[in-house]
């Protein structure tokens, strides 16, 4: 491949790889490359089925840019609508907690829509911690470790909002994800077991430990999943509510702490 390309070159290029937003993605990387041998490198890597955020170093998710490498999982804009559900439910949140949180995507949202909070992010990949800790850096604690494990003791009973968007695809359907999604993103991201709802189980079960009163966890599901979700909440004490898009498509399952 030349040093130099084309715009119209570039666009054929990309496009003859599969990619169907090839005018964007070949914006996008001729404004990250330096120079004309570093474009050479960033389309071959795209052209050879690397995810384009992996390829440019970085995501746009809900109005922020967010950190990432080869090797963490892309923050998807479904999610978006689990910050929106959030956000909406604990507007007066002091504390917030980010499990699995990935790249932190879900903990910056949360700070650009609910101001100066004490935001904790926990994830158990190594990969995903040091995103996480580029794209929150002063603004947030990123803990590594399992769940609840990850988190400092001193927080126990004292989270107003905790949202996770967990991996939730069944392990029989990881093989029917995209290549991009199966090859280049870790697994622990993306199995979620059986039913897609293992992880999802243990964090409902242990969140009101974490809770302070009034305190919501938020996570993300399938249309298919929500009910099972929303009864795993239930089975917790918590107050369960589903919430979804217009198209089913984006779900947020919430459960809300009451204490008397």
């Amino acid at each position: 491949m030349p040093d130099r390309h084309s715009d119209r070159d570039l666009e054929a290029t990309l496009r003859a790889a599969g990619c169907v937003f090839a005018e964007d993605e070949a914006r996008l990387l001729r404004a990250q490359a330096r120079t004309p041998a570093e474009l050479t490198l960033l389309v071959r890597r795209r052209v050879a089925g690397e995810p384009l955020e992996h390829v440019l170093g970085w995501a746009e998710f809900a109005g922020v840019r967010v950190a990432v490498e080869p090797g963490v999982f892309v923050p998807r804009h479904r999610s978006e609508f689990l910050v929106d559900e959030a956000a909406a439910a604990v507007p007066g949140a002091r504390v917030v907690v980010d499990l699995c949180c990935g790249s932190g995507a879900i903990g910056a949202a949360l700070l650009r829509r609910l101001g100066a909070v004490e935001l904790h992010a926990a994830d158990v990949d190594t990969v995903a911690v040091r995103c996480a800790r580029r794209t929150l850096g002063s603004r947030g604690e990123v803990h590594q470790g399992d769940l609840y494990a990850a988190l400092p003791a001193f927080l126990r009973g004292r989270v107003d909002l905790l949202v996770a968007s967990t991996p939730y695809v069944p392990s029989d359907a990881v093989h029917l994800m995209p290549p991009e999604a199966r090859e280049h993103e870790p697994l622990v991201a993306l199995d979620g077991g059986r039913d897609g709802l293992d992880v999802v189980r243990r964090l409902v079960a242990d969140a009101p430990a974490w809770l302070a009163p009034a305190g919501v966890v938020a996570v993300e599901t399938s249309y298919e999943q929500a009910a099972t979700a929303g009864a795993a909440m239930a089975a917790a004490d918590l107050a369960a509510e589903v919430r979804m898009d217009d198209d089913g498509e984006c779900v947020a399952v919430l459960g809300r702490i009451v204490r008397s």
